[in-house]
């Protein structure tokens, strides 16, 4: 999703093998991440007959403003969340997530998802509802610590979240670079090579405020229901707690067998919601690395789906992580 208007000097994460896997593309597909609209327009131009592109922020239609007419009806825009995307379309021969944020959201200082630029703390995708900066306002101690370590594996959570409530009752926390500060003040100065002392809270924040877990673990359910049989559905996620949700998905819809194992009586085979495309997770090539860099952490899954009827899955098969208040 690092693709800017028409020049397009990026290419969307994966796109040449996702289009490889899921060759050839014909029929209705869904881009349930539409962004920049990279993954629509590889889709259009690798012969889709029709492309839905949702997307919960604002700005990714209107920086599609200057391109989308040029495929007419066969680029439809639909404003809305990829966990209801069966809601928006039925029997989709294809469906493509590209999860995290995008390169256009990170660029922007405004949006707050940076900590390397200065902006307002932020971190909606919506542009709606409570933000980074109000978590971090009226969460207590605990909380906070909860949400570092829970989604960002933060071990240093709970220093973190001392320090986060004892510089807001000096000051409110309003600023991308006054919370990275902070951050850093609790964490030793980072080795050459080591990430930013702040990127495991501001992932942390950011998921919370978006809710990126629970939107993965039912967007891969609607997916299933809006897919037709032979439809595919394709993947990129970008750290291990997304790869690990969609590889366990697959794994529970595709790896079931009539025995638990080889000294196990048989039991009545249950049909498997989707067949594995791509067996391993598929990362980026040499060039791909040398075209854009952001892309050394992405991996993509691929599985198409069944005939048969969509089952029941709880967000523990999947590994999905829970904060305690939800695990109670």
């Amino acid at each position: 999703m690092t693709e800017t208007g028409d020049k397009a000097p990026h290419i969307p994460v994966l796109l040449r093998p996702l289009l490889a896997a899921v060759a050839p593309v014909s029929g209705r597909w869904l881009d349930g991440t539409f962004g920049a609209g990279g993954y629509s327009r590889g889709l259009l131009e690798a012969g889709a007959d029709q492309v839905i592109g949702v997307d919960r922020d604002p700005l990714a239609f209107d920086m599609a403003a200057a391109w989308k007419d040029q495929y007419g009806d066969r680029l439809v825009l639909q404003a809305g969340v990829f966990s209801k995307m069966d809601d928006y379309a039925q029997d989709l021969d294809g469906v493509v997530l590209d999860l995290g944020v995008s390169s256009m959201q990170l660029d922007l200082a405004e949006r707050g998802f940076s900590f390397m630029k200065d902006g307002p703390l932020d971190m909606r995708m919506s542009q709606s509802g409570p933000s980074a900066a109000d978590l971090v306002a009226e969460l207590d101690e605990v909380q906070l610590a909860d949400i570092l370590f829970t989604f960002g594996e933060e071990r240093a959570s709970r220093r973190i979240a001392k320090s986060i409530v004892k510089e807001r009752a000096i000051e409110p926390i309003t600023t991308t670079l006054r919370l990275a500060r902070i951050i850093e003040g609790c964490l030793p100065r980072p080795k050459p090579g080591q990430s930013h002392p702040a990127t495991r809270s501001f992932q942390a924040l950011r998921i919370a405020v978006n809710a990126e877990y629970e939107e993965l673990f039912q967007g891969l359910l609607a997916a299933e229901r809006a897919l037709k049989p032979g439809g595919l559905l394709a993947v990129v996620t970008f750290h291990s707690v997304e790869d690990r949700m969609v590889k366990r998905f697959f794994q529970h819809r595709a790896g079931r067998t009539g025995r638990a194992n080889r000294y196990a009586p048989e039991i009545e085979e249950t049909p498997n919601q989707f067949e594995l495309v791509t067996r391993k997770a598929v990362g980026p090539d040499d060039q791909e690395l040398d075209e854009n860099p952001r892309a050394r952490s992405a991996r993509l899954r691929v599985g198409r789906r069944t005939g048969a009827a969509p089952e029941a899955i709880s967000p523990k098969e999947l590994g999905m992580p829970l904060l305690k208040e939800e695990r109670r």
